[in-house]
């Protein structure tokens, strides 16, 4: 069963979590089979972006979408895995003109994505319930470091995201196989009020400082050892006594991420209706229906020429007193 699990450091200023989707992540592939599935580089990629989505979810608890891109000038022209804030995860890939076949046996991410240094990394939190006027809000950072190396582990390139948008060292593993998607997130806690009213540090907050953060880098050395294989065979319990038998620490009851998928019809008319009924018209004309598949979950919804003529006719009445339609 899926399962995220938080812990942190008794008396240290680190936190920690640590997730495996099972049967979620199988649910993801399986309906993308029906299309042909993914090269396996494509999705290890998609299930290492799954299972960091859901311990950045996890980390911040957003109410709302925490989106995760990645997109550039490979032969994979975009891929995203989009966790919602009860957990519920949904992840796909799209190609460029040469389609999936174009992608190199054991590509690594830059050749994937980032052949000349186009490549990107967004996340975006998009809240449930928008205020008027509200955006939501999104980071891009380039898929190379500080020295324009190129980054090809997805975990390098959110790290690299962590320190330079939100200020916070982070250590993670990632990786993924068929049967399973899994990550290990360790983080070192800001600390607060360590200035003085003079806003300069004392001798003594200094020294305190140096020490929290040879804990965390003690912490997030031994979470660096965890092999990918180890990260994949491994269950929660075990993975967690391996690397820090001799630290305390404060486990939580685990959560249950799971697949789902937000698509529906109402939506999809919704997109149908902005597209005009000029359009939508034309391709009743062509093809005698519009069928409109859902990219994450495979879903097909059909609207024949009464169904269209229904989206059209409810998009045009008027709102009734008190805005309710």
């Amino acid at each position: 069963m899926s399962e995220l699990h938080k812990f942190i450091f008794e008396g240290l200023p680190v936190r920690g979590m640590l997730v495996r989707l099972t049967e979620g992540w199988r649910e993801v592939l399986a309906r993308r089979r029906v299309a042909g599935g993914y090269p396996s580089e494509v999705q290890d990629l998609l299930g290492q972006m799954l299972a960091a989505g859901v311990l950045m979810q996890g980390n911040i608890k957003f109410n709302g979408a925490l989106v995760l891109q990645i997109f550039g000038d490979g032969p994979l022209k975009l891929a995203v895995a989009e966790v919602q804030s009860d957990l519920s995860f949904r992840a796909t890939a799209t190609f460029g003109p040469a389609g999936a076949g174009a992608v190199p046996a054991g590509a690594s991410l830059s050749q994937m994505v980032n052949v000349d240094n186009q490549g990107r990394c967004a996340i975006t939190l998009d809240p449930k319930d928008r205020l008027p006027g509200q955006q939501p809000y999104q980071g891009v950072v380039p898929l190379f470091g500080d020295h324009h190396e190129k980054l090809d582990k997805l975990s390098e390139v959110l790290e690299h995201y962590m320190l330079q948008s939100e200020q916070l060292d982070t250590c993670l593993v990632l990786a993924a196989n068929a049967e399973v998607a899994a990550g290990l997130l360790i983080q070192r806690l800001p600390v607060m009020g360590q200035g003085n009213l003079a806003g300069q540090l004392d001798r003594d907050a200094n020294e305190d400082q140096i020490g929290r953060s040879e804990d965390y880098q003690r912490i997030a050395m031994l979470a660096a050892t965890l092999k990918p294989q180890e990260l994949l065979s491994l269950g929660a319990d075990e993975i967690l006594h391996r690397l820090f038998w001799q630290e305390s620490l404060t486990r939580y009851e685990p959560l249950r991420p799971r697949f789902a998928c937000s698509c529906s019809r109402q939506r999809v008319s919704g997109m149908l209706r902005g597209l005009g009924a000029a359009e939508v018209e034309q391709i009743l004309a062509e093809q005698g229906r519009v069928e409109v598949g859902c990219e994450f979950c495979g879903v097909l919804y059909h609207f024949d020429a009464v169904d269209a003529a229904q989206i059209f006719t409810e998009g045009s009445k008027p709102p009734a007193p008190g805005g309710v339609h």
